[in-house]
């Protein structure tokens, strides 16, 4: 998780020089049909086109607006929470994925994005990027890696950490409603849509005073297709955000049929 927020924090960096060389670069070119933009991707380098009106004098307030790049934005920082067929409360047969919620998480930041800007205040975009969903059990057990089914046994080593995590590369589809800029530049958000995620890896992560720090991927029958909708409201760089995925948690695995996960928490960079 350390890693994971250093890796992000330098991305962040990185992404803040593009954007500065963005601008300046979109100072001393000329208009074109096809130019850098920054104006409406403040957090990435991005390149803009037109289409309709040719008249490169116009191109500041011509719409449709297209856009494509690289970007880091997006990034998602907060909690998860489990749901068992609507319940925040685990039935007895899952009880063994009963969780530490203070320290259950998710995170997550797109990496490249692609969209149109319909007119000033109104713009949607597909985007492309990673999210992890961070579980941090409290029964000390192993989650059997390579089961038909998820199964689980009883630890006899004591565990001070006990991390069930899976990562996505998800690709969600944004609708993005904001208002005009004020005099310092900041404006209000309002941002939703569907999302998919394909499924990287399922992993466990424990931690103990006998066997030390021990990582196993093995996909624990995390779906391999996950979907979902969101929601991020915000001012300036940040805001909060909520997501919920529709389809379960868990596949080919019965007794875990109806859990589902719901997210929330702090976004960064709109």
């Amino acid at each position: 998780m350390k890693r994971l927020l250093i890796t992000a924090m330098i991305c962040a960096a990185a992404s803040g020089v593009f954007a500065q060389n963005s601008k300046t670069d979109s100072v001393k070119a000329p208009a074109d049909t096809a130019k850098k933009n920054n104006d409406d991707n403040d957090n990435g380098r991005s390149w803009e086109w037109h289409s309709g009106n040719n008249n490169h004098d116009d191109h500041s307030n011509s719409y449709p607006k297209g856009f494509m790049g690289i970007t880091f934005s997006r990034f998602d920082l907060g909690y998860a929470v489990l749901t068992d067929n609507g319940s925040f409360t685990l039935s007895q047969k899952n009880q063994f994925l009963d969780y530490n919620q203070w320290k259950t998480s998710n995170v997550g930041f797109d990496v490249f994005q692609m969209g149109v800007k319909l007119n000033k205040n109104f713009k949607m975009y597909l985007s492309g990027g990673f999210d992890w969903t961070l579980i941090r059990l409290r029964n000390n057990i192993t989650i059997v890696p390579g089961a038909p089914v998820l199964t689980w046994k009883p630890d006899s080593v004591h565990l001070h950490k006990n991390r069930l995590s899976a990562s996505y590369f998800r690709i969600p589809l944004s609708f993005d409603f904001h208002s005009d800029k004020n005099d310092r530049g900041d404006r209000f958000n309002f941002v939703f849509g569907p999302e998919a995620g394909l499924l990287m890896n399922g992993m466990l992560k424990q931690v103990s005073v006998a066997d030390g720090k021990q990582k196993v991927d093995a996909g624990y029958n995390f779906t391999k297709v996950r979907y979902g909708a969101f929601v991020r409201v915000g001012y300036g760089g940040w805001g909060v955000f909520a997501k919920y995925y529709f389809n379960d948690m868990f596949e080919n695995s019965p007794d875990q049929a109806g859990i589902k996960t719901f997210s929330f928490g702090l976004t960064f960079g709109f």
